[in-house]
């Protein structure tokens, strides 16, 4: 693989900036510069030095599709849509949560690194559904202290491949970097611990339903663990899903929706429950099976 192609998947930038990094002399291979189109082997050793940025500022800009479930003071519920990540991040040029809400004259709070202040959990770019912001100082110390402390219950629906077994169950399997393929996550020994719990709620042909609620949080923990499984996420080729199910079913993202929190309000400590309807793609995706 090229040099440019490497590093974009690997650092999660665009390719473009990764031959920036290149041409700047910022990418080394074994010590050695190497340009954006020389080709990356096995074993390579990669030294990348990353440029100094100031921390990205939300411009306010509308987010078509983002809704607000909720909002008061110390909190902000906004359903997301897919194709928007949590804020700005290096390499990413697309709408953001952040950036929507500014756009909305929502205050956030100033709490939090320069470059997600106010955001206390994230959603992948590819995943839709409920996420929580913090809209003051008060909002954003306790909201982060139970996610940290897993006190908020985070219930997810995903449509996977065949029919697990058991219907009900625990999947208990460390997560880390896919050992030949760095910007994806598996089943490693010597991961970090992971727990996901599911429960089936419909079952086709083809596919099934899942209810999922999450005992910690690692990247792509759901698209991991049910691809381990053999039963990878509807519409998600990375992590193993069917090109011609995936095309049948109308899909180009993982069907994967993050349908609701529950949380402690943070003012007066009220149990809240935030729910999100799914949205079209992935209604139209059960809608066919339910018709086969």
């Amino acid at each position: 693989m090229r040099v440019d192609a490497g590093l974009a998947k690997l650092l999660g930038i665009s390719r473009s900036k990764a031959a920036e990094l290149a041409e700047a002399g910022d990418v080394l291979i074994g010590g050695v510069p190497a340009g954006k189109s020389a080709k990356l082997a096995d074993n390579d050793f990669l030294s990348i030095t990353l440029p100094e940025v100031d921390a990205p500022t939300p411009v306010a800009e509308p987010v078509e599709g983002m809704g607000i479930l909720y909002s008061d003071d110390d909190v902000i519920a906004v359903d997301k849509p897919v194709g928007v990540a949590a804020h700005p991040t290096v390499g990413w040029d697309g709408p953001t949560v952040t950036q929507g809400l500014a756009a909305a004259g929502f205050r956030i709070s100033t709490s939090g690194p320069p470059e997600r202040k106010g955001i206390v959990q994230r959603l992948d770019v590819g995943t839709s559904g409920v996420m929580v912001v913090a809209a003051s100082e008060r909002g954003y110390t306790v909201l982060k202290r139970a996610f940290k402390y897993r006190t908020v219950t985070k219930t997810y629906h995903a449509l996977v491949q065949g029919h697990p077994d058991p219907t009900t169950g625990t999947i208990d399997a460390p997560i880390g970097r896919h050992p030949g393929h760095g910007w994806r996550f598996a089943v490693v020994e010597g991961g970090k611990h992971a727990v996901t719990h599911y429960d089936t709620l419909e079952a086709f042909r083809e596919a099934t339903l899942v209810e999922v609620h999450l005992e910690t949080g690692r990247t792509h923990q759901i698209r991991v663990h049910f691809s381990a499984l053999h039963h990878p996420c509807c519409g998600d080729p990375m992590y193993g899903s069917e090109e011609k199910l995936n095309k049948r079913l109308g899909l180009d993202r993982q069907w994967l929706h993050a349908t609701s929190l529950t949380f402690e309000h943070p003012a007066d400590g009220r149990e809240m429950t935030i729910t999100s309807p799914y949205p079209d793609d992935l209604q139209h995706a059960l809608d066919v099976l339910r018709a086969g």
